[in-house]
């Protein structure tokens, strides 16, 4: 069987690693400039180099984001940046503007081309073009169904990457004008995006300003444009049979234990299905384990047919998860038996937590005793990423995720 690509996001070096630790084949991110994902961290030019250079270490891939829908004045920087791209070996770009993409082909011949979802490719004549044009792989809108995947591929033997788990969009493969209508200087396809989609509406009535009446009848208000996320686990065996080449996660704004918790949990299902695939079957500690994690109610998005009312989130817009990220493993002593945690939030003595280990199951345990770096027993790791030790009888994995229930 074709074995298929797990791509992370990577919203800064340290997320980076823990996609790779935890089990991605490849992974996107962003500069400082000409991404769509202005408020994440993003990497530097020298960031992306060392990024390149570890990926590469471990057999692995990078990719980098130029997906804005630039300018004219974005060009007068852009051919320096694709040639360094270019230079420290980038394994390919993410484009969705035709000038970008022809400036590309111009300055940085070697540099390998993926178009992004924001170019909206929906059929197969569309992927032709940006084959015959030299992308090598094409990311698929949302808004494509399985069974035009399928079609697709049969038509072009073009590499396609669908996106499978993370937040969906309410406007057409995320082009959207609503941050530039509300903020004047907040420009959603430049990546300055302040998710409309999420805030609170009401109705207003022409002759009653002032007065503001929920579009459905709530006393919280409505939603009306909150999608749920999209959640592929459970469907594995007809997202191979597609023709996808690679499986993408959405997240590069999302916390290190979404990046842990979603990559851990499709690279153990990808691995059962690609070793058995006839015999494969949904664990319910993989859906588990998205619940654990910080998200809307999930769906299947577009893949199986239109999504409808169900698909949304009409009463609130915030997340749910049943588990809190309370700290990181940053080492484990196996002498005294102690691991280092650096604290995410607040956690003490006599708790019931867990651990999610880059390799193998989730580790339970209760904390007995905590020390601080001098070896003072401490009630509770209170402070913000203070560092503090856990006596554990189990040896823990570095950049181990530490979580309690969520109260």
């Amino acid at each position: 069987m074709k074995k298929m690509e797990l791509l992370a996001p990577a919203g800064n070096p340290e997320k980076l690693k823990l996609a790779f630790l935890y089990g991605a084949d490849a992974a996107y991110l962003g500069g400082t400039s000409f991404s769509l994902r202005a408020f994440s961290d993003n990497f530097t030019p020298e960031q992306i180099k060392e990024a390149v250079e570890y990926a590469h270490s471990l057999g692995k891939k990078i990719y980098v984001t130029v997906n804005i829908f630039p300018s004219d004045e974005d060009f007068q920087y852009l051919p320096d940046y694709l040639r360094y791209l270019e230079s420290i070996d980038v394994d390919a770009v993410l484009i969705a503007d035709p000038g970008i993409f022809r400036l590309c082909r111009e300055v940085a011949p070697n540099l390998s081309i993926h178009v992004s979802t924001q170019a909206n490719t929906t059929n197969w004549s569309a992927v032709r073009f940006w084959k015959e044009c030299g992308a090598e792989r094409v990311v698929l809108a949302r808004e494509v169904p399985l069974r035009d995947v399928k079609d697709i591929y049969e038509k072009t033997h073009m590499e396609l990457e669908g996106f499978v788990h993370g937040a969906m969009c309410i406007s057409y493969s995320g082009r959207c004008l609503l941050s530039n209508y509300f903020t004047q200087d907040r420009d959603s396809n430049h990546g300055e995006c302040v998710q409309c989609c999420r805030f609170k509406y009401s109705l207003v009535e022409e002759k009653r300003p002032g007065e503001y009446f929920p579009v459905m009848e709530d006393e919280r208000g409505t939603y009306i444009m909150n999608s749920k996320d999209m959640c592929l686990i459970g469907h594995l065996p007809a997202l191979y049979e597609a023709g996808l080449s690679s499986l993408k996660v959405e997240g590069r704004m999302k916390s290190l234990h979404y990046v842990a918790t979603v990559i851990k949990t499709y690279r153990e299902a990808m691995d059962a299905y690609e070793a058995d695939p006839e015999h494969f079957s949904v664990r319910a500690e993989w859906l588990e384990e998205l619940e654990k994690i910080s998200h809307r109610p999930y769906t299947t998005g577009f893949y199986f047919g239109r999504p409808d009312e169900n698909d949304q989130v009409y009463a609130k817009s915030s997340n749910v998860q049943t588990h809190d990220f309370i700290g990181l493993v940053k080492s484990y002593d196996e002498e005294s038996g102690r691991a280092c945690i650096e604290q995410r939030n607040f956690f003490k003595v006599g708790q019931d937590v867990e651990f999610l280990m880059p390799h193998g199951p989730v580790v339970h345990m209760t904390v007995t005793e905590l020390t601080d770096g001098d070896g003072k027993p401490v009630e509770a790791a209170r402070h913000a990423q203070e560092t503090v030790y856990l006596k554990t009888e189990v040896p823990l994995e570095p950049y181990a995720m530490m979580r309690r229930k969520s109260k």
